[in-house]
C-alpha cells in the first residue's frame, strides 16, 4: 500500500517528525518507509492520494474499562469509592445478561473507531461469556489490543462477588480460549484493584502469569482513601506497589498500572525496575476529584509513563481529549511545582502514540518496521479553510478541538478500517 500526504509522528518525546508531500509505503501491516520522491520500484502502483491531508499514528488506549462508557460523564460530583458503590458496580452487574453486554460492546467499539484508538487495554466485567463476547467483538471490528476478565472476590456487590477458584478457572479458560481462536486480541489479567482481590486470588493470578506469560493491567494508588484502605488490608505490606508485587504481580515489562498518584520514592524505585508502564489518566483523575500525577517529574525519574481515557472515570473515549487534558493538567501542577515543566502538546500526543504503542509493540510511529496504524485528518467544516495553517497547526487543533468528522479515514495494522457495526442487533 501506497499513500501520500502529510505525515506527522514522533520518535521520541522530544523529536516531532513532519514529512510534507511525502508518500509512505506499507508491506503487509508494516511501514516500510516514507519518501519525499516515490522509490522507482513503485512507480505504476496505486496511490491512496490524500494530498493536503495530515495523517498521524493512530491512538492507543491503555486504559479503559468497556462497560463503563454507557456511564461516562455521570456522577462526577462523588469520590472514587462512592462512584464505584453507586454507579459503576450497578452498571456491570447488568453485563451477566450477554445479550445487553453484546450490543454495548458494539456501541463501545464504534466510538473508540469513530475517535481513532486503534489499539486498547481494556477491562471487562466478571463475567466469562460477556468478556469472551468483547475478545470476539473486538477481532472483528478490525481493532486490535488487549482484553482482561475483571477479578473480584471481596469488598464488593453479592451481585459482583465471586468465588476465588471460579474466578481463576473462568479467567485461565478464557486464556486458553484466546490463544486458539484469536489472532489480533489479547488476555490481559485483570485485578480490579487491591482492595477487590483477596491474596488468595492475587496469588492465584500471579502464577497464571508466569504459567502463561501474561501482561497484568490494574489500578495503583489514585485516591488517598484508596490507598488507606490498602494499608489496613493488608497492614503487613508496607506500600500498595509492594502488595502487587508480593502477589507476582508487578511482572516484568508486562504491567500496566492506572493513576500511580500517591508514590513514595521507594515504590517508584520498583516500579521503574520493573519497566511498570504508568497510565496517566487526567479527565479522571479531575472528574473524580484524585488528585494530580507529577507527570513531568516523573518521566525524568525513568518512569515509563503514557496517556489513557479511563472510561468512565474520564468522561470521553475521545483520546485527542485526554492529549489536550493532560497538558492542561500537567500547566496546573507547574502553577505550583514551578521547578517541573510542563508538558506540551506535543509531548502529549506521543505519550498517546508511541508511548503507549511501546506497550504492544511496534506500534505508534511511522517508523521502518512499525505497524501501519494511522489517522488522515481531514477538517469537516470547509471554513477551516479560510486560513493557511501548516500541517502541525492543524495537528494541535486536532488534538484541542477536533472530533470523529474531522477523521477521514482510519488504518489499523496496515487495513483500511470501516465502522464495525452498522446494527446493533
Amino acid at each position: 500500500m501506497i499513500l501520500k500526504g502529510n505525515f506527522i509522528w514522533m520518535p521520541a518525546m522530544d523529536r516531532l517528525e513532519v514529512r510534507e508531500n511525502a508518500w509512505l509505503v506499507t508491506s503487509g501491516e508494516t511501514v516500510v518507509g516514507i519518501y519525499d520522491q516515490l522509490p522507482p520500484e513503485y512507480a505504476g502502483q496505486p496511490v491512496e492520494d490524500w494530498s493536503g491531508k495530515v495523517i498521524i499514528p493512530a491512538f492507543n488506549d491503555l486504559h479503559i474499562h468497556a462497560p463503563q462508557f454507557l456511564n461516562r460523564g455521570i456522577g462526577y460530583d462523588t469520590r472514587l469509592l462512592d462512584w464505584l458503590d453507586t454507579y459503576t458496580f450497578p452498571l456491570e452487574a447488568r453485563f451477566r445478561d450477554l445479550d445487553f453486554a453484546r450490543r454495548a460492546w458494539k456501541v463501545f467499539l464504534n466510538r473508540l473507531w469513530a475517535a481513532g484508538t486503534m489499539r486498547f487495554s481494556a477491562f471487562a466485567t466478571i463475567h466469562k461469556e460477556a468478556a469472551w463476547a468483547l475478545m470476539e467483538l473486538t477481532e472483528q471490528s478490525g481493532l486490535r489490543g488487549l482484553v482482561g476478565k475483571v477479578n473480584m472476590d471481596r469488598n464488593s456487590a453479592d451481585n459482583l462477588r465471586e468465588e476465588t477458584a471460579v474466578s481463576l478457572a473462568d479467567t485461565e479458560e478464557l486464556i486458553c480460549r484466546s490463544r486458539a481462536e484469536l489472532k489480533h486480541v489479547g488476555f490481559i489479567l485483570t485485578p480490579r484493584f487491591v482492595p477487590s482481590t483477596t491474596g488468595a486470588l492475587m496469588d492465584g493470578l500471579g502464577q497464571l502469569g508466569e504459567r502463561y506469560d501474561l501482561p497484568v493491567q490494574s489500578h495503583l494508588s489514585e485516591n488517598p482513601s484508596e490507598v488507606e484502605w490498602v494499608r489496613q488490608l493488608h497492614p503487613d505490606i508496607p506500600t500498595y506497589t509492594q502488595v502487587y508485587e508480593n502477589f507476582g504481580l508487578l511482572r516484568k515489562d508486562k504491567t500496566i498500572m492506572a493513576h500511580a498518584i500517591y508514590l513514595s520514592d521507594g515504590e517508584k524505585e520498583l516500579l521503574r525496575e520493573k519497566g511498570v508502564t504508568l497510565a496517566h489518566c487526567p479527565c479522571s483523575n479531575v472528574n473524580l476529584s484524585s488528585g494530580v500525577m507529577p507527570l513531568r517529574r516523573n518521566l525524568e525519574e525513568g518512569l515509563r509513563c503514557c496517556v489513557a481515557s479511563d472510561v468512565a472515570g474520564g468522561h470521553t473515549a475521545a483520546m485527542n481529549r485526554s492529549v489536550a487534558a493532560a497538558t492542561a493538567l500537567s500547566k496546573v501542577n507547574w502553577l505550583s511545582h514551578p521547578e517541573e515543566a510542563h508538558l506540551t502538546l506535543t509531548e502529549s500526543f506521543y505519550l498517546a502514540t508511541r508511548g503507549s504503542g511501546a506497550f504492544l509493540g511496534q506500534v505508534g510511529s511511522f517508523e521502518p518496521g512499525f505497524q501501519f496504524d494511522a489517522l488522515v485528518l481531514s477538517p469537516a467544516d470547509p471554513a477551516e479553510d479560510l486560513l493557511e495553517r501548516t500541517p502541525v497547526e492543524r495537528l494541535e487543533q486536532f488534538l484541542c478541538d477536533g472530533d470523529d468528522r474531522d477523521i477521514a479515514a482510519r488504518y489499523c495494522g496496515g487495513v483500511l478500517v470501516k465502522k464495525p457495526f452498522a446494527t446493533m442487533e
